[in-house]
């Protein structure tokens, strides 16, 4: 029997983008690539009829979309893996440019053996000169951008807005954590989790996708969320030793024990389990390799 072509779901989560969604879907049926692929729009309860669009959309035929009720974009993004037909999912934010076979030269890696996860570097749509290349931790657990290198290279963190990674491999890991319904530190939870399960995370620095960095969110986040997201992150994954720092860190700015008490209350002990007996490497590990002093 022939070998198929591999094939490709681009997800978008979305959630009161205006324009956004019809400018990035435009960019990606508009640059070339020898990938077929699917795209799914997850519509998370928006507001703003951004994808109103689509209903006279050119390429609306190419799309489907899914209507969600506020589950969040970890959430959203898996209900777009769960919905994909296709072996290989790209994870992308709804205000991303695109250039040409972009999809073909991520998708490379991932076929080739060289990576298990791969992200492109991200310019900024407003400056295009200003390029991250994948992420990093700094000792706060803040994301820092990596600095550009020749050719593929490791990245302690995927950026959330552009990546992808086998569905065998998503499936694997859960997915993006279900228990954070609310956005903040989606992409940071899965990226450790992935280097725990054993796999590898890639940064190609020769292909550049741009973001839209916004300076506000256009729905509420809460720093009670983040706070519960990171802490939540931290009993999934981290040492006891970390959990205790990280929790000195949320008392100087929230109160730290109710967050505890719902990070616990929604079984973060015992999905910690499930994972401890998953892993292949340890966070100190993990921490170690890229030199995170946490």
């Amino acid at each position: 029997m022939p070998n198929t072509p591999p094939k490709v779901s681009i997800i978008f989560p979305v959630k009161n983008e205006g324009i956004n969604v019809k400018n990035t879907c435009d960019s990606l049926f508009n640059v070339k690539t020898n990938v077929e692929f699917e795209t799914i729009i997850i519509n998370d309860a928006s507001e703003d009829k951004c994808c109103d669009f689509l209903s006279t959309y050119p390429h609306k035929q190419k799309i489907r979309l899914i209507n969600a009720q506020g589950i969040g974009p970890s959430n959203a993004r898996n209900l777009g893996a769960q919905e994909a037909s296709h072996d290989y999912l790209l994870f992308c934010d709804a205000h991303l440019t695109f250039e040409n076979f972009w999809i073909d030269r991520l998708l490379f890696h991932l076929l080739a053996g060289n990576s298990d996860v791969v992200c492109p570097a991200i310019g900024s749509m407003d400056a295009p000169h200003i390029v991250g290349f994948g992420q990093s931790l700094s000792q706060n657990l803040k994301v820092t951008w990596n600095n550009r290198r020749k050719a593929l290279f490791e990245t302690a963190i995927i950026p959330g807005g552009c990546f992808i990674i086998p569905k065998k491999v998503f499936t694997d890991v859960g997915g993006f954590e279900t228990g954070f319904s609310s956005w903040g530190h989606e992409d940071v939870e899965i990226s450790i989790k992935l280097w725990l399960f054993g796999y590898r995370c890639h940064c190609e620095p020769n292909v550049k996708i741009l973001h839209l960095f916004r300076t506000s969110h256009p729905y509420q986040v809460h720093f009670d969320d983040l706070n519960y997201n990171q802490l939540r992150m931290a009993y999934l994954h981290f040492s006891e030793a970390r959990i205790a720092k990280l929790r000195q860190m949320i008392s100087r700015t929230s109160a730290v024990k109710k967050v505890e008490q719902k990070v616990l209350g929604d079984g973060a002990k015992t999905k910690r389990a499930e994972y401890l007996s998953k892993r292949s490497v340890s966070d100190d590990e993990f921490f170690k390799k890229f030199s995170i002093n946490f």
